[in-house]
């Protein structure tokens, strides 16, 4: 018989195989932009989430932030996901979450917190389906990034139906109730938190699929003129005095 704890990690467990067929890119071209956002477009259809447009895009200003961090999630060499974060620090508060929480963050940022906070996870409606898997490949970049950052708080800003899943993963706790997301007009979303530093072991110990070395995190979050460049790297257990900028 399983132990209890088998049972919690044996999905993520078997997400953990797929790590050989598994690539993490950094968007940074408008070419590859474009794809994130048609990606997004399908996925918020197929949801329910947006009406159909001509564009067949989804895209806000927020893409364009300095502290931003887009990514797609390939399998096989196949665009499968994408997930967006941003790094918040009290000289860099740009994103959705702050735009519809504010009055709970800035405050927070005022003080000297770092925050992580993730958004438009996506996954391509049909690959969803042969790689179930995909939730925690793409939540596990927020994890590596809270670690990189050195972040105080992991926040989720996510719908109202999917709590439970960031509860369960990174233990976070509901600080802020349902609020109205621009362009969605069948679901609202709630603002959840993770005490990173206070979590990090036993996220860790729970879902081994979270383990990374320094050089992963560091090719995942320096930008592409950073990599070669000869400025030290952001350690991650030193605070980020200012998020880096675009190359």
């Amino acid at each position: 018989m399983k132990s209890e704890a088998q049972l919690r990690t044996s999905p993520v467990l078997r997400g953990s195989g797929l790590f050989d067929r598994v690539d993490y890119r950094l968007i940074e071209t408008i070419e590859e932009r474009d794809l994130i956002y048609l990606l997004r477009y399908r996925a918020y259809l197929h949801g329910g989430l947006i009406s159909p447009s001509e564009s067949q895009r989804v895209k806000d200003t927020y893409d364009d932030a300095p502290n931003v961090w887009i990514f797609g999630i390939f399998i096989d060499g196949e665009l499968c996901g994408s997930f967006r974060l941003h790094v918040l620090t009290s000289e860099w508060r740009m994103s959705y979450t702050t735009e519809l929480f504010g009055d709970i963050l800035h405050p927070r940022l005022d003080r000297g917190e770092v925050f992580v906070d993730p958004a438009r996870f996506v996954a391509d409606p049909k690959k969803a389906q042969r790689f179930p898997e995909l939730p925690y490949l793409a939540v596990r970049l927020g994890y590596l990034a809270c670690d990189y950052f050195n972040a105080d708080t992991g926040l989720s800003m996510v719908r109202t139906d999917h709590q439970a899943f960031y509860r369960r993963v990174f233990l976070s706790e509901l600080i802020a109730e349902p609020r109205a997301f621009p362009g969605w007009h069948t679901k609202k979303v709630v603002l959840l938190a993770s005490d990173f530093r206070n979590v990090r072991d036993k996220i860790l110990a729970r879902f081994p699929i979270m383990r990374s070395n320094a050089f992963e995190r560091r090719m995942l979050f320096q930008r592409g003129g950073e990599r070669y460049s000869s400025s030290p790297a952001l350690s991650p257990y030193t605070r980020a005095s200012m998020v880096p900028h675009h190359s």
